[in-house]
């Protein structure tokens, strides 16, 4: 990224400002400086607990107001250093709250087990009693976790143990973020262009398939040159999963992960084999790619560019905005308000530079704005990301405004359905701009593409991490050979009736950060389904429909996440939304091939 400009470089108004949170670094190490103390005023209920519901009151208060300061500091440590992550002094500033948090962790480990210890008979007086009433829902899932609670000294050990824990996760980041260079390529007017993590995308969607193949020989390559390095910091966390579900007791990595959202298994095997029988309607789309295209022989980089090339257009920002603005105007005069705010108020850091965390995020805190980070190259699929990302951000202003601190936090296992009902409402939009036919099939190829990379793209990466913690839990050290070779499979398995994919793709395990996140990739999956159908009711008018969904961004974690789903219109306890979701998908093939008349 060495002709990037740096992030100091930018244009201010291309940034984000962080001075909403912390008007200078002194102002943070003030905050920096209350941890500790806080940490104290906590410790003071250690061994009380069991006085009564006033002293427990206390305690989750004090443990309220040491979580939101820490999260606080942390989201500003972290957002500086990702403006550029080879900034040694921002990237400090993040390991000494990454130790903090450790160290709280250690210091604090005392009050799950003691929680624990206390009587049946006394606890349940303490959760019926008015003066815990608010945090019922919380002694609930104590309660719920008691078989995977350690003693106070396990606690703690596993507590300081967590930032040595995340190591591998660290470095994989380093790496890819800050110290991996990738070559120049030479694009279809015969000019040198370096690639990059945020380019990689424009490469792949050029319409010259030279360029496309370049582009990709190129990133897997360079990937290939580190493999046995990414191989050991995946392996690293995958040990540290199934050590975790191991010493808590659960069945399973899985098991462990969709605990705290009170999850089934099943709905993540139900997943898996929802799209399983639905992988028909996405080879037929790729065949229709293929004629489309006038390919003898489709390979996976024939996947992302334009059905219509003629309308590989340019986006600026600032044009991005208005569509997003106006797809969203259905959800209503408060939402426009807000949203008005994103971009009064700079909540986004929106250009690629030197050293830049790649993809995009939306992050914060109860006491932030909602920021948002963007690598944004003026192209069509850069404008979903930033409605995307924006969903994000609404959902999180929403909670943090409906809901006390305990319970603004919403779920993961939520978080995608905000923010790809906004791309849906996006692709709504821009249908409307004209009735030109390419116009509607450059759209109508972009949505399927999102369906695909969304549900099977996303569910064949959740089956490939549920394989490589299956092979950590016998034991087995998840090498590069084993990796790729188990990688390329199950890429022939979702693809191979149409593609007979390059073998390079067998790399691209390397460079999906979300492998590191523990079981997180089925939630795209599974909240795009959700989206297909709330969006539609979105659109419905339907003023109770409306409603629901608001109430649904307003509820943050004050219901469990299924509960919360069924109060928004989605029942994702069965496979009937992912199967619908796919029915449509089907239906834009349809719609697909009449546009392009093949």
């Amino acid at each position: 990224m060495s002709g990037l400009p740096l992030h100091n470089e930018l244009p201010i108004n291309e940034t984000w400002n962080l001075e909403l949170l912390y008007a200078d670094i002194a102002t943070w190490e003030k905050d920096f400086n209350k941890i500790d103390g806080l940490s104290t005023e906590f410790n003071r209920y250690r061994g009380r607990l069991h006085e009564s519901p006033e002293t427990m009151l206390r305690a989750f208060e004090a443990s309220d107001a040491l979580q939101r300061m820490a999260e606080k500091v942390y989201c500003y440590a972290h957002l500086k250093a990702d403006e550029n992550t080879a900034h040694s002094e921002n990237r400090a500033r993040v390991g000494r709250i990454e130790s903090k948090f450790a160290a709280i962790s250690g210091e604090t480990a005392w009050f799950e087990p003691e929680f624990m210890a206390i009587d049946d008979a006394k606890i349940q007086q303490f959760a019926n009693s008015k003066t815990l009433a608010f945090y019922r829902k919380s002694i609930d899932e104590l309660l719920r976790e008691r078989a995977h609670v350690l003693s106070e000294k396990e606690e703690r050990l596993l507590g300081l143990s967590s930032d040595a824990m995340g190591s591998a996760s660290k470095v994989f980041s380093t790496l890819n973020n800050a110290d991996l260079t990738f070559p120049k390529i030479t694009d279809e007017n015969q000019k040198k262009k370096e690639l990059t993590h945020g380019n990689y995308i424009n490469f792949m969607e050029n319409g010259n398939r030279l360029v496309r193949k370049r582009a990709f020989n190129a990133m897997f390559d360079t990937y290939k040159k580190y493999r046995n390095t990414m191989a050991a910091t995946l392996d690293g966390t995958v040990k540290r999963h199934v050590f975790h579900a191991k010493i808590r007791n659960y069945p399973s990595s899985l098991e462990a992960s969709l605990f705290s959202d009170n999850v089934p298994v099943a709905v993540y095997n139900n997943l898996i084999q929802a799209v399983h029988e639905k992988l028909p309607h996405l080879h037929r789309y790729l065949k229709v790619r293929q004629k489309a295209l006038k390919i003898r022989k489709m390979d996976m980089y024939d996947l992302y560019n334009p059905l219509v090339p003629d309308y590989r257009m340019e986006v600026s920002f600032e044009q991005a905005a208005e569509w997003v603005k106006g797809a969203l105007k259905p959800l209503g005069e408060e939402y426009q308000n807000i949203l008005n705010q994103a971009f009064e108020q700079r909540w986004i850091d929106i250009k690629e530079c030197k050293g830049k965390r790649s993809g995009a995020y939306s992050s914060g805190c109860y006491d932030s704005v909602p920021y948002i980070l963007l690598n944004f190259n003026n192209t069509l699929n850069d404008v979903f990301t930033l409605a995307h990302e924006l969903g994000h951000s609404m959902h999180s202003y929403y909670s943090n405004h409906a809901q006390n601190y305990h319970y603004a936090n919403y779920s993961i296992f939520v978080a995608e359905v905000a923010s790809t009902t906004n791309e849906l409402l996006l692709h709504e939009h821009l249908m409307k701009q004209n009735n030109d036919t390419e116009w509607h099939t450059y759209l109508l190829s972009h949505l399927a593409d999102g369906i695909r990379g969304t549900i099977y793209r996303q569910t064949m990466f959740a089956e490939f991490e549920k394989h490589i913690h299956e092979a950590g839990e016998k034991s087995i050290t998840l090498t590069a050979d084993q990796l790729s070779a188990d990688y390329y499979k199950l890429n022939n398995d979702y693809f191979g009736a149409v593609i007979k994919a390059n073998r390079r793709v067998e790399m691209e395990w390397a460079r999906i950060p979300h492998f590191y996140y523990n079981f997180y990739v089925y939630k795209y999956a599974t909240g795009m389904s959700a989206a297909a159908q709330l969006s539609q009711n979105i659109l419905s008018g339907d003023a109770t429909k409306l409603r629901a969904y608001l109430g649904f961004l307003k509820a943050g974690d004050s219901k469990d996440v299924l509960d919360i789903m069924k109060d928004a219109g989605v029942d994702l306890t069965t496979p009937a939304p992912v199967h619908a979701a796919l029915d449509k998908f089907n239906d834009i093939v349809t719609e697909l091939e009449t546009k392009l008349k093949l």
